[in-house]
């Protein structure tokens, strides 16, 4: 339970992360150049992953990195640099808390992870304080804002389960290297053909896309695809929810918006939610032993982990 609970911890560096993304991009980085800006975030974050593993793909890795490059950076953050500019911070990133209840059930398709009853609850209360920070009355949301954000929300939910499902036998730090690496690349010749040269970018703008480029991808994706290795989608889409929360409470605190008593409420219900989605030593079987991790050096497809309770089997390797 205790090794469980610091891979918890290591996957909500990403969510939070993720949530102070929207604000940098809204504020330092430019808004007409949505390309151009999910390029310069991806390819710095993967080539600086890259100089640390050292390593490149191999095998079937060659086109699961263009697909997963595609789905989770190329697509993904075009998506995500929109509604950040056209959204609210708070609203931004609350409407990607609706990935945990996307990701349940992908998961359950792709690679049989049925949720569980504390997953399920977990979720129906964390969208209910998601609808709670969403409805609060302020006008002038946009609308093409709201649909990027739930576009991405269905990428990513979609990419990342894929991830999980071809990675078991693939060092985390160099998988999400290659993602980012090739999603990057992707986006550069079409960023070039349609919106010309590259943006002018002043000191600020640098530092911020330094900080996306590093923090809020290299970190963060780093942290979340390994948090996807140890832990069931499941708990990983709840611990998601410290996005909006994060983007809501950062709105608040440093760009003015007004945190109403509702939002409060509604950030409460998907705290609740988080925990209710944690892990629990549940899996142990009744001889009060359970069997040995698997070994990724081979297919991890009949064994279970300590980590994974008996209705969450562990994922197969693709």
């Amino acid at each position: 339970m205790e090794t469980n609970l610091r891979w918890v911890a290591l996957t909500a560096v990403a969510p939070v992360a993720w949530g102070t993304n929207y604000f940098v991009t809204r504020e330092f980085l430019p808004a007409d150049r949505p390309l151009f800006g999910a390029a310069l975030r991806a390819l710095p974050a993967g080539l600086a992953l890259l100089a640390l593993c050292r390593r490149r793909p191999h095998g079937a890795w060659w086109w699961r990195s263009a697909v997963l490059g595609l789905l989770n950076v190329s697509v993904f953050f075009v998506l995500v640099y929109a509604a950040s500019q056209l959204l609210p911070t708070s609203v931004a990133s609350t409407v990607m808390a609706v990935s945990p209840l996307a990701m349940m059930l992908i998961a359950w398709a792709l690679v049989s992870e049925r949720p569980g009853i504390s997953h399920l609850a977990g979720a129906a209360i964390g969208l209910g304080g998601v609808c709670l920070m969403l409805l609060t009355g302020v006008g002038g949301v946009s609308v093409p804002g709201i649909l990027a954000s739930a576009a991405a929300m269905l990428v990513s939910a979609f990419g990342h389960i894929l991830a999980k499902r071809w990675s078991a036998s693939a060092d985390v730090l160099a998988s999400t290297a290659w993602q980012l690496t090739a999603g990057g690349l992707f986006l550069l010749p079409v960023a070039a053909v349609a919106e010309g040269p590259p943006p002018a970018l002043h000191t600020p703008a640098l530092l911020a896309f330094g900080y996306v480029a590093l923090v809020s991808t290299a970190l963060a994706f780093t942290a979340w695809f390994t948090g996807l290795r140890h832990l069931p989608a499941g708990t990983v889409g709840l611990i998601g929810l410290l996005n909006p929360v994060t983007g809501v409470l950062l709105g608040t605190a440093v760009a003015g918006e007004v945190l109403t008593v509702q939002q409060l409420c509604g950030l409460v219900l998907v705290l609740v939610g988080v925990v209710l989605g944690r892990p629990t030593p549940a899996g142990r079987r009744g001889s009060g032993q359970a069997p040995p991790p698997p070994d990724d050096r081979h297919d991890a497809g009949d064994h279970r982990s300590k980590r994974w309770p008996p209705s969450v089997p562990y994922c197969h390797r693709g």
